[in-house]
């Protein structure tokens, strides 16, 4: 009996063991071939965990089944460790590569040059190039195609060193280098920043100007997410209540890990529906995996926050976090360049459409869960004071008037130890809200640059006894920053409040306004009033 395939959420998918969509189908594989056929040498980027070494490993194999090419894929992620030790880091890479041509194409012969041959001579900063140029001189009847990966994994020197070597070689193809080489990784080449020795800057886009294409490896669509779910039903039977899809495609935007991930929680980790197969995947099965995803902290997701540290990438996520207006031309000129726009989106954190927001449900969660991991530790409130013993409901009003306070009391230590200042008000509200509502429902998230605002959605459970098949209490909170004036703000955000809980059919709406102003006391800054607009109350609390 052949063991049952599964979703595959580490490494690289394997026919036969993994649900797998096409991978050449994934790329624009006629493009691809043309910019070979022309000699070219180009980039295929993507973020973490979206298929780009299942992409170049089945590019490999179609090249080398056609044999116009000899094709040897290598990942070079090694030579980080070198650092800027050029000599290292080189000798790392060509020792990748010389083993790849030994494993991929059956030819030891590179091993033996740069071992036990001439290549031991040779100095770091060309035995690279005379490596390539060795192996294209071998057989010029079958020009050679290098695939090199996880090539920003390098820094500094080493990777100065690497792409000066190829384009050194460059005009010699492709009788004496190779005829194309793709360099592969999270980051276009023109974003690769790295620091000499000397304590100058080089950027990829200058130690490499012969990049003539550069390609990104994008997410599923709708159809192939529920296609790869559904291989799951061919091969088992067991089939995914339809109302699971909509809600795939918002949680995950077609990340690819995410879309296995999820399904590998539905149908492994569950161990009622492995063991049974004749059960549906529910709609509320697929909401428990979810969470428990999320709460997982895996590698994929850590890696996922470990991005935000960067600069580049808090400058933007920062605004968004906190909610702020659209930029305008000169602010992207000057304080958010169009680069690290650009970037933030090719690291598959941001989308672009119809506004910069985060790239999915999912992040939305994990970001300010992970921002504010710690603070939610040290709060030492209980869900228990803020329910209401005769019907399990929550005292909203009870729960924010002790965040007013906790807020007046904690508001400046706390907000300065987070590394996202400029969404501390929002980021520790949210701590709080946390710290109470895991304590059994739920808390949706939508924020995104030039939104204005933060709009939270709280589910609670009325009955234990059913979770959230049965009744739901339903409460929206808008976050927004006074500015300009109070008046101002109400007017702005009195609509927006009553818009979205009207979307999310909630029956309870508050809107929140946080006061920056330093000359404003807390006195002045610390007050609640309920104001109706168009027929529904909301609850205003000021922070």
């Amino acid at each position: 009996m052949m063991a049952e395939k599964q979703f595959n959420t580490a490494g690289p998918s394997v026919e036969g063991e993994h649900y797998m969509l096409d991978p050449l189908g994934r790329i624009d594989l006629p493009e691809v071939l043309s910019l070979i056929e022309a000699k070219r040498y180009f980039v295929l980027h993507a973020p973490r965990q979206t298929g780009k070494t299942t992409a170049l490993l089945a590019l490999m194999r179609h090249l080398n089944t056609e044999a116009r090419y000899r094709c040897a894929y290598a990942n070079i992620e090694t030579a980080q460790a070198a650092r800027g030790n050029v000599e290292r880091g080189i000798e790392a890479v060509c020792s990748a590569i010389a083993r790849s041509v030994a494993n991929y194409l059956k030819d030891p012969r590179l091993d033996a040059w740069l071992f036990d041959g001439p290549g031991r001579q040779v100095s770091a900063e060309e035995k690279l190039s005379r490596l390539l140029e060795y192996w294209s001189l071998l057989d010029s009847a079958h020009p050679a195609v290098l695939l090199l990966d996880e090539v920003d994994a390098l820094v500094g020197d080493t990777l100065i060193s690497l792409l000066r070597q190829i384009r050194a070689g460059y005009a010699q193809r492709p009788v004496a280098f190779p005829q194309t080489v793709v360099l592969c990784g999270v980051r276009d080449v023109r974003d690769y920043r790295m620091h000499q020795g000397s304590g100058e800057i080089i950027t990829g886009g200058s130690a490499f100007n012969i990049k003539a294409e550069s390609l990104r490896l994008g997410n599923f669509s709708f159809e192939e997410t529920q296609t790869l779910w559904l291989q799951h039903t061919q091969a088992t039977g067991q089939r995914f209540a339809e109302a699971i899809w909509p809600e795939l495609w918002e949680d995950t935007r077609g990340q690819p890990w995410l879309v296995n991930a999820l399904a590998h929680e539905c149908t492994w980790k569950n161990r009622r529906l492995r063991s049974n197969r004749s059960l549906e995947v529910t709609l509320e099965d697929y909401r428990a995996a979810r969470e428990r995803l999320i709460e997982s902290r895996t590698t994929h997701l850590d890696q996922l926050t470990d991005k935000l540290r960067e600069p580049r990438v808090h400058r933007i996520i920062s605004r968004i976090l906190a909610g702020q207006e659209q930029l305008d031309a000169e602010s992207c000129q000057t304080d958010v360049p169009l680069d690290d726009l650009q970037y933030v989106e090719d690291l598959g954190l941001i989308r672009t459409r119809p506004q910069w927001q985060i790239a999915n449900r999912i992040y939305r969660e994990v970001i300010p869960r992970e921002l504010t991991f710690a603070t939610q530790t040290r709060i030492s409130h209980e869900t228990l004071w803020y329910l209401r013993a005769q019907d399990r409901r929550l005292d909203m009003n009870k729960l924010l008037a002790a965040f007013q306070q906790f807020f007046r009391e904690h508001a400046e230590a706390w907000i300065e130890r987070f590394q996202y200042k400029e969404a501390g008000p929002q980021l520790l509200l949210q701590a709080f809200l946390q710290r109470i509502i895991n304590g059994g429902g739920r808390i949706s998230r939508e924020y995104g640059l030039g939104r204005g605002r933060t709009d939270l959605l709280i589910e609670w459970p009325l009955d234990p006894a059913q979770g959230f098949l049965g009744p739901i209490q339903r409460i929206v909170l808008e976050l927004k920053l006074l500015h300009k004036s109070l008046e101002h703000t109400l007017n702005e955000g009195l609509p927006q409040t009553a818009a979205y809980a009207d979307a999310c059919a909630a029956e309870e709406a508050h809107l929140i306004l946080f006061d920056r102003r330093p000359e404003q006391t807390w006195d002045h800054k610390i007050w609640q009033q309920t104001l109706t607009h168009q027929g529904r109350n909301i609850t205003v609390w000021g922070m």
